[in-house]
């Protein structure tokens, strides 16, 4: 495995049902170390396109490479490189931990000498050492959490995708497999997808969001979090709105409360001098000006729920007509 080349590679990927194109051109690339937060609202195509890059499903178009190798012609080869947790995950409550880790270990192809240590190994890394000998079915459902993030692991695959894996826990529970993803991050190529925005917040290097079947954003969570591209504006005598959509380097301009605007401007402008000093010539009573921090959530609603994008998007616009999760 060349740690310099991408792991994940995902060109123009589509999945069609009849009429109904769920997934839409959708690619990206994943590196070791990176962890990549696939969000986007239910019906967005997030478990379809999991399913494709785990051999679930298999795409209409596009390209799925798997360490360098097409995921389509040597899927015997690439599937052993990938660890999935689907979002209802595939435990057996009869079994013990040990037991059903040892039965996953042979399904990926384990060989029978390093079985023993690979579920320990496993067990180790998900805090689960001390429960080997108990039923999965008597787990409080952190625990059985921790024994499905276990199974996508023993076989030690360069790439682990996770769908939901917090989804029904409780705040502690939450903050323990978050604390687990972070670690998996440094030694493997990780996939979360989640509609949870702290969740991506908390333990992604990278965001993606897809709407309706198509990728609209994909950057370094970094950026998303710093930007700040909007004012929040107060005028007690107020010019119309086409006055301040007229300023140079505005794109948006939004009514909020009596006399407060939500000012959208250019990346790199200075829009505060601009608009302070604009109201202090025309009298407008400026009473309020301050940043607001872009952030993810507002980015998010902005691109799923039909406002205006922010120039982010790294595809053209979705056409509407639904989409499958």
């Amino acid at each position: 495995m060349n740690s310099a080349q991408s792991l994940v590679s995902v060109k123009s990927l589509y999945r069609r049902y009849g009429t109904l194109e769920a997934v839409r051109g959708v690619s990206f690339e994943l590196r070791l170390g990176e962890v990549l937060g696939l969000l986007g609202p239910n019906g967005a195509g997030k478990t379809t396109t999991l399913q494709m890059l785990c051999g679930v499903l298999a795409p209409s178009a596009g390209q799925i490479l798997i360490d360098g190798e097409d995921h389509i012609s040597a899927a015997t080869r690439t599937k052993r490189k990938i660890g999935y947790l689907p979002e209802q995950p595939p435990l057996y409550h009869e079994l013990s931990v040990d037991e059903f880790l040892r039965f996953c270990a042979r399904l990926r192809r384990v060989d029978r000498a390093s079985v023993e240590p690979a579920v320990e190994h496993a067990k180790l890394r998900c805090g689960l050492t001390g429960v080997g000998k108990r039923l999965i079915g008597n787990l409080s459902k952190g625990f059985q959490q921790r024994v499905g993030i276990a199974q996508s692991i023993v076989h030690s695959p360069a790439v682990v995708v996770l769908d939901e894996p917090t989804v029904g826990l409780d705040p502690i529970q939450i903050r323990e497999i978050r604390d687990l993803i972070r670690e998996l991050g440094n030694d493997h190529a990780v996939i979360l997808s989640t509609h949870v925005l702290p969740e991506v917040q908390a333990v992604c290097d990278r965001v993606q969001i897809l709407h309706e079947g198509r990728v609209v954003l994909d950057e370094v969570l970094e950026s998303v979090q710093t930007s700040g591209d909007t004012l929040r504006v107060g005028l007690r005598r107020p010019p119309a709105i086409a006055a301040l959509e007229g300023l140079s380097q505005v794109e948006s301009v939004e009514c909020l409360d009596q006399g407060c605007f939500r000012i959208r401007h250019r990346p790199g402008a200075d829009m505060a001098e601009t608009l302070a000093q604009r109201a202090v010539a025309e009298d407008w009573g400026l009473f309020e000006l301050a940043p607001e921090q872009g952030g993810l959530e507002e980015i998010f609603f902005s691109l799923t729920f039909g406002e205006k994008s922010d120039g982010r998007s790294r595809s053209p616009a979705a056409t509407p007509d639904g989409g499958t999760k």
